[in-house]
């Protein structure tokens, strides 16, 4: 039985949905239904029962979960032990981060780890950093840049890097949204909004609104990204938020114009963030150890 099978069985053991479990692993749920009849095949017998709507493990899937969970841990042992005996670290490492990370803080934390390891090759995925968190959690990267979330899993390590301020932002351009917010009276229920579709900017947006007791927002959009978020608001769609970060590094910052200071909203902790019982890997530990001397 192959390594990857017994990796994809204990992602699905965990998530207990085809769905998600396809995603993390790049293959198509046909494909995984497939790889687990093989796994179940070899085993003989059931390990896992599904309809169409819930999937559960047998009393014989959560003891074959085990003895997986074991012959994944003897076999990052086995790996560990031989690249301890070569000169050089070799092996991936894979990142997850925004866009705008990967050249505002990604840079500075790969310079010295890639002069220490050059043998190393780095995989890097860009993509809403409120899902960074979440990639880690499911192992499809072994680090991200992400923000603290509002309640950290037990099973994740943090290493913070910055604060990053957030300023509520709106077009510079003539358009409605500058009619609006140039009335002496703003009425914020009418006042279109921009939304991250979750994390911690969205929950940050949502208090300083609650603090002006108008009423419920009126969202126009809610978009995936930072980066895309500040664009709608540069083309007069709405009034948003965003990091300073991104505002900072964006192609259209001059096309947009702060409407509070950063001081009126809490700034997010950014960092570097893993699993912990991966911190012994020796890719891992090696990277850990290059950000924490610096």
């Amino acid at each position: 039985m192959d390594i990857k099978s017994l990796q994809v069985f204990c992602h699905l053991a965990g998530s207990l949905h085809f769905g998600q479990t396809a995603h993390a692993h790049h293959v198509s749920p046909s494909t995984l239904s497939r790889m687990i009849q093989r796994i179940e095949d070899e085993v003989g017998c059931q390990l896992l029962q599904r309809d169409n709507r819930t999937v559960e493990l047998t009393v014989a899937g959560r003891k074959f979960e085990q003895y997986a969970n074991q012959q994944l841990l003897q076999w990052q042992q086995f790996q560990g032990e031989l690249q301890a005996e070569q000169p050089q670290l070799t092996g991936k490492l894979s990142l997850y981060c925004s866009v705008t990370a990967a050249y505002s803080h990604l840079p500075q934390l790969l310079d010295g780890f890639r002069r220490l390891y050059p043998h190393i090759e780095i995989m890097l995925d860009t993509g809403n950093a409120a899902n960074a968190v979440e990639k880690v959690i499911d192992k499809q990267v072994d680090f991200a840049i992400a923000a603290y979330p509002e309640s950290l899993p037990k099973s994740c390590y943090f290493y913070s890097l910055a604060q990053i301020p957030l300023s509520i932002i709106a077009p510079t351009i003539d358009c409605q949204v500058s009619q609006k917010l140039a009335q002496r009276q703003v009425n914020w229920q009418q006042m279109p909004i921009i939304l991250p579709d979750h994390g911690a900017a969205r929950k940050r947006f949502e208090h300083w609104y609650r603090q002006k007791g108008q009423g419920k927002p009126n969202i126009y959009a809610t978009v995936s990204g930072h980066e895309a978020l500040v664009s709608m608001v540069a083309l007069g769609c709405g009034v948003g938020i965003a990091p300073e970060v991104v505002l900072e590094n964006s192609p259209v910052k001059d096309r947009v114009r702060r409407i509070s200071s950063a001081a009126a909203i809490k700034p997010f902790e950014l960092g570097i963030c893993c699993l912990k019982k991966r911190m012994d890997e020796p890719v891992i530990k090696a990277f850990l150890a290059t950000i924490l001397e610096h």
